[in-house]
């Protein structure tokens, strides 16, 4: 019944990571394009896709979870230390807000 020899597997994971982060840490993201966003799940999707399919599985999953090292290394020790970022919270929003170079007006201008 259960079969996971096919590639919808991979996409299965990918998916469920993105869909968990965007739920998650979506509002972090607020001002991004969405065309960024699909984007990025994209390239990751077919970064996945190629490893797993060109040296394995294995490799593609090992792989996956590495990509987690440098968002936490920036969330935990890059951001607060060097920007002075709480890298779960994003506050202060103001300095959020310089270093994604977002306008901090976001009512628009009146």
């Amino acid at each position: 019944m259960w079969n996971t020899d096919s590639f919808w597997f991979e996409i299965a994971i990918v998916s469920i990571i993105f869909a968990l982060g965007n739920m998650i840490f979506g509002v972090f993201e607020e001002r991004t394009p969405r065309l960024r966003k699909v984007a990025k799940y994209l390239l990751t999707l077919g970064i996945v896709l190629a490893v797993s399919y060109y040296i394995g599985r294995n490799i593609a999953m090992i792989m996956l979870a590495l990509f987690f090292l440098p968002v936490v290394y920036i969330h935990g020790w890059w951001l607060p230390r060097k920007k002075g970022i709480n890298g779960w919270t994003a506050e202060p929003k103001g300095r959020y807000y310089d270093f994604r170079k977002w306008d901090k007006n976001i009512f628009g201008k009146d």
